[in-house]
């Protein structure tokens, strides 16, 4: 009798998918738990489908998302920004006034509203089909009370005065997409990878607006792409905002960018 798991794995590994072993167990456990016939399971990833999409769920900072079609898988990476604002506010008992743009999945605000229970935070994006899944996970995390999210272009909403403004906007130069993972290239929202020609786009048009949105003594923490360390810090100040310092991702690459109006030094 043939073996479905390691079938499987020997279609995904033809596939080309990473990781082909992880994947199949993943995707067996799935279907064993009711997510549908371990080979429609397995179809899906070998057409380079998203795990998280056919799972519709994803981790970020040891909390449970969903995802699905429509919005950006969290990453790893991006809890860089959630280590750099615990460090800049140690007291979790702050009522911190918090801000995220591009909110996609709320795993940012999420993450944030749930290391300081005294936070209140809006987060806006202007794709209705990401704020669906970014109101499932508020509602999932028992966050409404606290939470607001607004469908908007980031530049539209949202009143000045907030301690933190996060955001993982999108920074992949354009040219540079088709080329990117077939589960990103041709499953994730382009507008949340699209940083236009040079992958600055979305920092041009942030730094002003962040500027004006921070409180004196706020912060704002910036998810940027590989090689992107000088140039932001300059459209940064360039609207009058002061770079502290860059924190790198497990990979030792430059992730996110510390910055503020008048900031505290960190």
């Amino acid at each position: 009798m043939s073996d479905p798991l390691a079938a499987a794995v020997q279609r995904l590994k033809e596939a080309g998918v990473d990781n082909p072993r992880l994947d199949a167990r993943l995707l067996q456990a799935f279907a064993q738990r009711g997510g549908g016939s371990l080979d429609a399971l397995i179809a899906r990833r070998a057409a380079r489908e998203p795990l998280a999409y056919i799972t519709g769920h994803k981790e970020f900072w040891s909390l449970d998302f969903a995802v699905g079609p429509g919005v950006l898988i969290p990453r790893p990476d991006t809890e860089t920004l959630i280590e750099a604002a615990l460090a800049l506010y140690p007291d979790r008992a702050a009522p911190l006034s918090i801000l995220d743009l591009g909110t996609g999945s709320g795993c940012l605000l999420i993450a944030a509203l749930t290391e300081y229970p005294n936070a209140h935070g809006v987060g806006i994006d202007s794709s209705p089909d990401a704020l669906a899944w970014a109101r499932r996970n508020v509602a999932a995390h028992h966050l409404e009370d606290r939470a607001t999210l607004i469908e908007s272009g980031w530049l539209e909403e949202a009143s000045p005065g907030f301690d933190l403004v996060l955001s993982n906007p999108p920074y992949i130069p354009s040219a540079e997409i088709d080329g990117l993972a077939p589960e990103v290239a041709r499953y994730e929202p382009r507008a949340a990878l699209d940083g236009g020609p040079d992958g600055l786009d979305a920092y041009r048009a942030l730094a002003p607006r962040i500027a004006r949105l921070l409180c004196p003594s706020g912060h704002t923490l910036l998810e940027i792409g590989n090689g992107q360390d000088s140039r932001v810090p300059m459209l940064l100040a360039e609207a009058g905002l002061r770079t502290l310092k860059i924190n790198h991702d497990l990979a030792g690459i430059p992730r996110c960018v510390i910055a503020g109006r008048n900031p505290a030094p960190v």
